[in-house]
């Protein structure tokens, strides 16, 4: 039952894409709200369960929190902006190479070595997101500028993992994400007003999308992954999240009629297949490390 929980919290991640379509607000504005309403929605948990645990945290725990938040910001920027750009499965399959990002950073920052066998599914990855951007080179360099887009969402959800993967051995899950999603508000309102775009005046359909965004793809999607991790093998929680982009696509064709090119579809899934390899060889390298002798 829990794997079944897990495989609707794709589908609600998926509806992001169908939402961020259907509202008119700026993409930061979308954003804006979209974090605002997750951390409203989460506070009185936040206040019942976490209390104790904020009164004895040291406040310098809080900053990578914070960091967190402003990477979570830049990557549904970047990533809406991108919907609007290009089509549906493009930009999740060009989001899903976080994977990618994450082993590049893991190689430049942390300097730890990759397998071969690791490379080889990166590799997998890359020639797919080759794939994708020329389906799309035929439709004009807005839809390209699209691709862009995605990736650079693809870089920025990498930084903000590999930052939570270290706050979450101190914090827990609902103090974490708390401060994340209040980070995310700040910044985008903040950078908002600097730039003079309106926060309100806009439609009750694009209060309603941001709203839709927090409650059933942040609420109901990112946080059942969470919730899931503790009993669930992460290694289906990992792979099932590669379902994202058939399921959107598919709501894209259903609600949109929005065929992608055959080129794209092709990229899409020599992506999913290049995410989807390097995910298993490195949950056999943690298997066998944690093998005794």
């Amino acid at each position: 039952m829990k794997r079944v929980i897990v495989l609707l919290g794709v589908l609600g991640c998926s509806f992001s894409a169908i939402f961020v379509r259907y509202a008119s607000a700026p993409s930061m504005v979308l954003v804006f709200y979209r974090v605002l309403f997750a951390s409203l929605l989460l506070l009185p948990l936040a206040v019942k369960s976490c209390r104790e645990e904020l009164a004895g945290l040291d406040r310098r725990a809080l900053v990578l929190p914070m960091a967190s938040g402003a990477f979570l910001a830049l990557h549904f920027t970047t990533y809406f902006e991108s919907l609007n750009r290009t089509s549906i499965a493009a930009s999740l399959a060009l989001v899903d190479t976080e994977v990618f990002f994450i082993a590049l950073i893991t190689l430049l920052v942390l300097r730890e070595r990759l397998s071969k066998k690791a490379w080889t599914g990166i590799g997998i990855t890359f020639v797919g997101s080759l794939l994708v951007a020329m389906g799309d080179m035929g439709a004009g360099g807005n839809n390209l500028s699209g691709d862009l887009l995605a990736l650079a969402g693809a870089l920025f959800v990498a930084c903000y993992t590999m930052i939570g993967a270290q706050c979450r051995k101190r914090i827990s899950t609902t103090l974490y994400t708390l401060v994340v999603y209040l980070s995310a508000a700040v910044v985008t309102g903040l950078v908002l007003l600097a730039a003079r775009v309106p926060l309100t005046g806009y439609t009750p359909r694009d209060y309603l999308c941001a709203l839709g965004l927090a409650a059933v793809c942040t609420l109901g999607g990112h946080s059942v992954f969470s919730w899931a991790l503790k009993d669930v093998p992460a290694a289906f929680v990992s792979t099932a999240k590669l379902m994202e982009p058939v399921f959107a696509t598919c709501l894209g064709l259903l609600l949109f009629g929005e065929v992608p090119a055959p080129l794209v579809v092709a990229g899409g899934v020599v992506v999913i297949l290049g995410v989807f390899y390097y995910l298993r060889q490195e949950q056999a390298a943690a298997q066998k490390a944690s093998r005794p002798g």
